[in-house]
């Protein structure tokens, strides 16, 4: 692939992006994608052999972009696992309150959408999911043995319910337009993994 290729390629996937931040994917039209990147619409089948394949592409960006940032923050040596742990979900907090749309978890967004349209593009969220979920574990398996987070009996579980937690405040605030439900997330999260 050609660097202009490329750098078009991913022209498109972060217009789409920003797009699918505020519409949702089945809100953005393909005319509008492209006339919003600026691309010919003869152009389009060049990057992408279909529409959904265009989704499994922004997805897989998305995801492989959330993981690079995840293991900045949770791999930070200047701090402890719980204070990584907590700066994580602060981060997610403000990101989701945030005024930029595109900062905000794709995740939360197309969860549901995606479920209903495309086998593809839902196991790339879920390996997404996976992912964060073995992030968040091994952090809290980390803190436990530095000894900045209490020893916790099933440490998946817990690192499956605080995200999960994450997910449906993070719905419930995009609803109501408050950061109600993600203050009270990550004072539960907080309480989640005490330090010893």
């Amino acid at each position: 692939m050609s660097t202009q290729t490329k750098d078009t390629r991913s022209h498109i996937l972060s217009v789409g992006r920003s797009l699918t931040a505020r519409q949702g994917y089945s809100g953005v039209g393909l005319n509008e994608l492209l006339k919003a990147a600026g691309v010919p619409k003869g152009s389009f089948y060049h990057y992408f052999a279909s529409k959904e394949a265009y989704g499994c592409a922004l997805l897989d960006d998305f995801v492989s972009q959330y993981h690079a940032s995840l293991g900045e923050t949770l791999l930070d040596s200047k701090l402890d696992a719980r204070a990584r742990l907590l700066r994580y979900f602060e981060g997610w907090l403000q990101k989701q309150t945030g005024p930029n749309l595109q900062d905000r978890c794709l995740v939360v967004k197309l969860s549901a959408e995606v479920a209903d349209l495309s086998p593809d593009m839902s196991k790339i969220l879920q390996r997404g999911v996976t992912d964060i979920i073995t992030s968040l574990t091994e952090t809290i398996e980390e803190g436990i043995n530095e000894g900045s987070i209490a020893p916790i009996k099933d440490i998946q579980s817990v690192a499956q319910s605080i995200y999960h937690q994450w997910l449906g405040a993070s719905l419930i605030a995009g609803l109501t337009q408050d950061s109600t439900p993600l203050d009270a997330a990550l004072r539960s999260t907080d309480i989640a993994i005490p330090p010893p």
